[in-house]
């Protein structure tokens, strides 16, 4: 995929199905689903919950097309409950897990916020990912651009990155390449495609 999504050439195990779409793509574009000992559906972002595995495309419609047509009681092949707040748990686990993997790479050495750290590494060619906070200003954004042949992540707010890099609001971010980059591009992607605003549509341009 182009800038912003996921490497098409990336290992990650077999192939799974959308029960909603029929599509057939690699896991890291759907997210898991288990059922509980409840018989109740839960969302499980890093695939460690024990259970047969239900897959749905990283798609908002996607996921409230399996609840409103009880395609999890059809793949589960049982009757199953369906929490209302399910694609709700299904953004804040995704959000969740980005934060945490820019947080290790920060730690890493891999991952630097602010301004002129970011442009700093942008002119210098050590950045491969160029994040900024989906409610900054666009003025302000627009200063920055996504690094040639990189990546741009524009879907988390400044909270949430201020969370990433151990700072109340962050509104700028860069990442360099090698480590956990590709798994924040690819965990960024499927929260893009499950979070319900316009956020990174102010993409700058390369």
């Amino acid at each position: 995929m182009g800038r912003g999504g996921a490497s098409k050439d990336r290992e990650n195990g077999p192939d799974r199905k959308c029960i909603a779409t029929g599509e057939v793509q690699p896991k890291f574009g759907l997210i898991r689903f288990v059922v509980g000992p409840d018989d109740q559906v839960y969302p499980d972002v890093l695939g460690k919950l024990p259970g047969r595995g239900i897959y749905v495309a990283a798609d908002r419609s996607a996921i409230e097309l399996a609840v409103k047509k009880k395609l999890f009681t059809r793949a589960a092949k049982k009757q199953v409950t369906v929490a209302d707040d399910l694609l709700e748990e299904v953004e804040k686990q995704l959000a969740r897990r980005v934060v945490d993997l820019i947080s290790l790479q920060r730690k890493g050495g891999r991952a630097v916020a602010g301004y002129e750290k970011v442009k700093g590494w942008l002119q210098n060619e050590e950045a491969e990912v160029l994040i900024q906070a989906s409610d900054g200003s666009g003025r302000g954004k627009s200063k920055l651009s996504t690094p040639h042949y990189g990546h741009y992540i524009g879907i988390l707010t400044a909270d949430e990155l201020g969370l990433a890099f151990g700072r109340q609001t962050v509104i700028h971010g860069a990442l360099a390449s090698g480590g956990l980059t590709l798994r924040v591009v690819e965990e960024a992607q499927r929260l893009k495609g499950v979070r319900q605003n316009e956020a990174g549509s102010g993409q700058p341009k390369g």
